[in-house]
C-alpha cells in the first residue's frame, strides 16, 4: 500500500530490545569509523553538541560515560555512532547503537539516553543528521516510483544495521565544513546522497513515512506537535482525535505504536522535563515549576517526578547544583 507524498514535497531489520543481548564486548570494541570519527574530532574539540555549516548537522563528543541517563526530547534524525556506544530508552523499550548500527527517529520523542563507552582517548563521537519532512517526501517520489510500501513496524524509533555507504557519504559531508564554498555546493547533494541511501535500506518505508502527508506517522506526528505545544494545558484526547482523523480508540493505540507511550504518558514526560529545566536553570521551588507546566497539586508533581527521576525534586535539584555548581543542565 502507498502513501500520497507531502507536497513541496524488503528485508527486516534489527531492533536491540532488553531480551535480545548485545554483540560480544570484545566485537564492540573492535568497531570504529576511522574517517568519521577524525572529521567529528576535529569539529568537536571538547565535550557537547557542535552545529556544523551545513544547516541541520551536528558533531557531538563525550569524553567519559554519563553516570545516569540523561533525559531529552529528541526531534526526526538520523545518529551514527563512529566511535563509543550508547543507549536510548523510550517507554519501557531500551534499544543499544554503536559503529554498527544507525538509529532513526522518526517523530518526537522525550527518551533518555546514556553513553555506555568512551574515554579521553576514545571519545564517543556521533555524527547527527535531521531529517526534513519535505525534503523526504521529494527524495521518496524517485526511490519508490509505485508508492512507499507499509512498514511493519510502526514505533517511532528503530535501531538498524550500519549501512557502510551512508557512513561513507556523512565522512566526506563532515569533512567539507571547513571549506565554505565547496559546503555551499556540495553539501545539499551529500545530505541526499545519505538520505537516499537510507530511503533504499531496508528501514527506507519507514524513514519515508516521514513526508507522507496522509500516514499514520504524519498524523500522529502533528498531534505530537499539538501537545507538545500545548503541554501545560489538559489533555483533550477527542480534538487530538479530530486532528488525527482517527476514532479516539483508534488514536490512543496508533500514539501508543508509534511513541511507545500513551498521550497521557508523552505529556507528563514532557512536563516533568520542563519542569527538571525551570527548576535548574531559573531556580524555582517544586510549587512553582509544578504550576508553571501545569500542575495544579505540588504533592502529585512530587510523586510523579519521583517515579520519573527516582529522586525528589528537592534531592534531585541538591543533587544536581553540586555537580554542576553553575546551574544549568548539560543536554547531548
Amino acid at each position: 500500500m502507498g502513501c500520497h507524498p507531502m507536497r513541496p514535497q524488503a528485508s527486516r531489520f534489527r531492533v536491540l530490545t532488553p531480551v535480545e543481548p548485545p554483540p560480544s564486548t570484545t566485537r564492540r570494541r573492535e568497531l570504529v569509523h576511522p574517517g568519521l570519527a577524525a572529521s567529528l574530532a576535529a569539529h568537536a574539540p571538547h565535550d557537547g553538541r557542535f552545529e556544523l555549516a551545513m544547516p541541520g548537522t551536528f558533531a557531538i563528543r563525550l569524553s567519559q560515560p554519563n553516570r545516569e541517563p540523561m533525559r531529552a526530547t529528541l526531534r526526526p534524525m538520523l545518529c551514527l555512532v563512529a566511535q563509543g556506544a550508547k543507549t536510548i530508552a523510550v517507554g519501557h523499550q531500551v534499544f543499544e547503537y554503536n559503529p554498527s548500527r544507525m538509529l532513526i527517529f522518526s517523530v518526537d520523542l522525550p527518551v533518555a539516553g546514556q553513553v555506555l563507552r568512551a574515554s579521553p582517548s576514545e571519545p564517543y563521537l556521533c555524527f547527527r543528521l535531521d531529517l526534513e519532512p519535505f525534503r523526504i517526501a521529494e527524495l521518496a517520489l524517485r526511490v519508490f516510483p509505485s508508492g512507499v510500501p507499509r512498514p511493519e513496524n510502526p514505533l517511532g524509533l528503530y535501531v538498524g544495521d550500519m549501512d557502510k555507504d551512508i557512513v561513507d557519504a556523512a565522512a566526506r559531508l563532515v569533512g567539507l565544513m571547513s571549506r565554505p564554498e565547496e559546503t555551499r555546493l556540495l553539501g545539499p547533494l551529500l545530505v541526499d546522497e545519505i538520505l537516499i541511501r537510507l530511503l533504499r535500506s531496508p528501514v527506507g518505508a519507514r524513514v519515508a513515512q516521514i513526508g507522507c502527508d496522509d500516514s499514520g506517522l504524519r498524523r500522529i506526528a502533528k498531534a505530537v506537535a499539538e501537545i507538545r505545544a500545548n503541554f501545560s494545558q489538559p489533555l483533550r484526547i477527542e480534538a487530538l482525535a479530530r486532528m488525527a482523523h482517527m476514532s479516539v480508540s483508534s488514536f490512543h493505540q496508533h500514539f501508543k505504536d508509534v511513541t511507545a507511550m500513551s498521550p497521557l504518558q508523552y505529556q507528563k514526560a514532557l512536563r516533568l522535563e520542563q519542569a527538571k529545566q525551570l527548576m535548574l536553570g531559573l531556580s524555582m521551588d517544586a510549587k512553582q515549576a509544578a504550576g508553571e507546566v501545569g500542575y495544579q497539586s505540588a504533592s502529585q508533581f512530587t510523586r510523579e517526578y519521583a517515579r520519573h527521576f527516582g529522586s525528589t525534586p528537592k534531592r534531585d535539584m541538591a543533587r544536581l547544583r553540586a555537580e554542576n555548581p553553575f546551574g544549568h543542565a548539560t543536554r547531548r
